[in-house]
């Protein structure tokens, strides 16, 4: 089951009796504003999310009983030192 474009035929026009082709058109234009606003918003608020922190954090967690049992019991390896590769400051 879904929604089709023909679906909204009746809609439209029962709305165009009541409300009238001048309202209509502007509380149509009214939602398409702010449909578009929502849409910036969303995309500014997937911008700024820190997708690879968050892809950190998700493989660390246990996918199965099993794997977590094992997490718990063997202890955490210690962190990775980046290469210590100093080069004399000018």
């Amino acid at each position: 089951m879904g929604f089709h474009v023909l679906d909204l035929v009746p809609i439209i026009l029962i709305a165009l009796i009541i409300i009238g082709p001048k309202a209509l058109q502007s509380m149509s234009r009214n939602i398409g504003k702010g449909v578009g606003q929502a849409k910036e918003v969303k995309d500014q608020i997937l911008s700024e999310l820190p997708v690879e922190e968050i892809s950190k954090a998700t493989s660390k967690i246990p996918t199965s009983p099993q794997h977590a049992i094992q997490m718990l019991l063997t202890p955490p390896a210690p962190p990775e030192k980046e290469s210590e590769s100093k080069e004399p400051k000018l």
